[in-house]
């Protein structure tokens, strides 16, 4: 990559810098803000093709509209490293992801130029609509709001729930549309087919676009023949291009599409359209990565890329074979094997092949495994009803995305007690990508639920044990969670045996105290009461792993009752709900009044930071847990 002296960009430190700047500096301020980009990921590592990709798209939004009076609301926020560093935070980009540093995603907490809450995808639409509304309502008949949403998000059920409303509502909302045919693997679905066929006629889309701006600035467009003069456009617009624009369809005038890293041409279609009345979509073609060549050769490798050397593009790999391997990879190698086995098993996962490691089966058996796009709740719906016809289907959602469908566990999987098996990864702390995609709720959400059957492995070979059992036949629905990251077993291939359900393990035995834990948080445990035998006058401690929250192991919890007057509970999940609610409640319904210590996550949303700095934080490192153990 051609080195840049960032002789524009250090004089930029807030928007209002940038408008001082002329159109013609714009390209170079996108060449050194690229630049920026790339030399602070490759040495903190974070997100970097998205914000590469949308590099033109930031300048081009902060130095039309005036943020952060005017609105724009980022959808996920992958892609928004360069809008950090334009708004204040160049100094401090170099935190970003640190513990105690700035926010991995937009957050209104961290800057008045973060609009909205950033994480999970689809929500940009409904948010940028409300705040469209809420400005005619309070008379702030100056203020512009901009959605910029992609591609793969559009495919969320959200987001045409909000294009639906905005075709609806009295409102000037801009949609921007990154299409970049990603997601974070490739961009899968009708909706992806739609975008790279909405290439309409140039010639009508320049009339078009000059018609609109000419009515608006005479003052002609009302409501009311806005909406006439749409109707009238879209049958033409059909006849032409033998094919219905869905936005157009919708009533949301569409522009487009145009070249996304055209910087001044996006000025000049941005300042164009800005004051234009009624919703519009800009639709434009940008391309992830783009900039820096080895990200553009390998988009989902550069996603996240980690560590990497920004002259040469060779990424920092650890690649030392004594370490243990990633659950994802446990889980990606296992579901092969299990399918090869069960001619029933089918794997479904919301636009994660890649990150979920489903990729492995979707290699050797495409036709037996299905990326859905990101659509969590059409994710486990569509399973229920593979389910519901004999299949069985292995849906794995990352566990802070798996809230997005709630419900449908409950109404089309639960209730029906079809056999799906839920493998929820990235459960727990995750560490820099921080509380949006924690994994806290899930053992809570889920164990009101009937006929589910909840659980967590402590190890990789726990891991493989239960995927078997939960694809035996006529279990019910079944529950997996699991961390994201490296296990602690260097040889993670065992036999497949069964589990009998609701029953767990005792690990060591002891007269003093009981430490009953769920999922790999025990290895914490395990760690703490090895360090405990070391030391005179510690108290004895034994030792269980519950592995399945529900339902819960009835005999252990007896035995437990009757021998210990002190508990301590261990979940890496938040602790209001979760195993130490549950084990509390079991203890009062059946007369035992033990002292308990639950530990889990607390009831506030946790930062970001690396996993054992945030276990240290909220009290599940192994000094935690032997301090909780003493205090009993």
């Amino acid at each position: 990559m051609e080195k840049t002296e960032f002789t524009l960009l250090n004089k930029i430190q807030y928007p209002e810098d940038l408008r001082k700047l002329s159109v013609d500096d714009l390209p170079r301020v996108c060449k050194e803000l690229r630049e920026d980009i790339v030399e602070e990921v490759a040495v903190n590592p974070g997100h970097l093709a998205s914000s590469l990709g949308v590099v033109e798209i930031t300048v081009a939004l902060h130095y039309v509209y005036h943020t952060p009076e005017d609105r724009v609301v980022w959808d996920v926020g992958h892609q928004a490293y360069g809008h950090k560093i334009l708004t204040g935070r160049r100094e401090q980009f170099c935190t970003n992801r640190k513990l105690g540093g700035i926010k991995p995603f937009p957050s209104p907490t961290e800057s008045e130029y973060d609009t909205f809450a950033c994480g999970h995808a689809s929500n940009s639409v409904s948010a940028a609509l409300g705040m469209a509304v809420a400005a005619k309502l309070e008379g702030k008949t100056d203020r512009h709001v901009v959605a910029v949403i992609g591609d793969g998000a559009l495919s969320g059920g959200l987001a045409f729930e909000g294009l639906n409303n905005v075709s609806s509502s009295p409102n000037d909302l801009l949609i921007i549309l990154n299409d970049n045919n990603m997601s974070i693997d490739r961009s899968v679905g009708g909706m992806k087919q739609l975008l790279l066929g909405l290439n309409t006629n140039k010639t009508y889309n320049a009339i078009k676009f000059k018609t609109a701006r000419w009515l608006n600035s005479k003052g002609m467009m009302n409501d009311d023949r806005r909406k006439g003069i749409q109707r009238l456009s879209n049958a033409v617009k059909s006849a032409i291009a033998h094919q219905q624009n869905i936005f157009d369809g919708m009533n949301i005038r569409y522009f487009g599409p145009f070249d996304g890293h055209d910087v001044k041409e996006l000025v000049r279609i941005l300042q164009q359209i800005k004051d234009m009345k009624g919703p519009k979509l800009l639709h434009l073609h940008t391309q992830k990565g783009h900039g820096y060549a080895p990200a553009e050769k390998d988009v989902t490798v550069w996603h996240a890329p980690g560590k990497f050397n920004p002259d040469t593009g060779e990424r920092l790999v650890d690649n030392d074979p004594t370490k243990p391997q990633k659950y994802q990879d446990v889980f990606g190698h296992t579901l092969l094997e299990l399918a090869e086995q069960n001619p029933k098993i089918v794997g479904v996962t919301p636009a994660m092949p890649s990150g979920c490691s489903m990729n492995i089966m979707m290699k050797e058996m495409p036709e037996r495994t299905f990326d859905v796009g990101i659509a969590e709740g059409h994710a486990v719906t569509f399973s229920g009803g593979m389910a519901k016809d004999g299949l069985l289907p292995f849906c794995n959602i990352y566990s802070a995305f798996s809230q997005r469908a709630f419900d449908n566990i409950i109404h089309d999987v639960a209730l029906l007690n079809l056999n799906v098996v839920f493998c929820f990864d990235r459960a727990g702390l995750v560490g820099e990508d921080g509380p949006t995609h924690h994994g806290a709720f899930d053992l809570a959400a889920l164990r009101p639920i009937p006929n589910l059957i909840i659980s967590s492995p402590m190890d990789e070979h726990e891991l493989r044990r239960l995927m078997y059992t939960a694809q035996l036949p006529d279990m019910g629905p079944f529950v997996i969670r699991y961390p994201r990251g490296g296990g602690v077993l260097q040889d993670w291939r065992c036999p497949f045996e069964s589990v009998k359900v609701g029953t767990g393990r005792k690990l060591c035995d002891g007269s003093d105290v009981a430490v009953l834990s769920i999922g790999p948080i025990g290895n914490n445990v395990t760690k703490a009461i090895a360090q405990l035998l070391r030391e005179d006058g510690a108290p004895s401690v034994a030792h269980y792993d519950m592995r399945f929250l529900k339902p819960l192991d009835e005999q252990i919890l007896e035995e437990v009752g009757k021998k210990f007057k002190r508990i301590v509970t261990v979940e890496n999940g938040t602790i209001r709900g979760g195993l130490g609610s549950a084990v509390l409640e079991w203890m009062n319904d059946h007369h035992y009044c033990p002292r308990v210590i639950r530990l889990g996550l607390p009831d506030y949303f946790v930062e970001h930071g690396t996993v054992p700095e945030l276990q240290k934080i909220v009290g599940l490192d192994p000094d935690s847990i032997i301090k909780a153990i003493k205090e009993l």
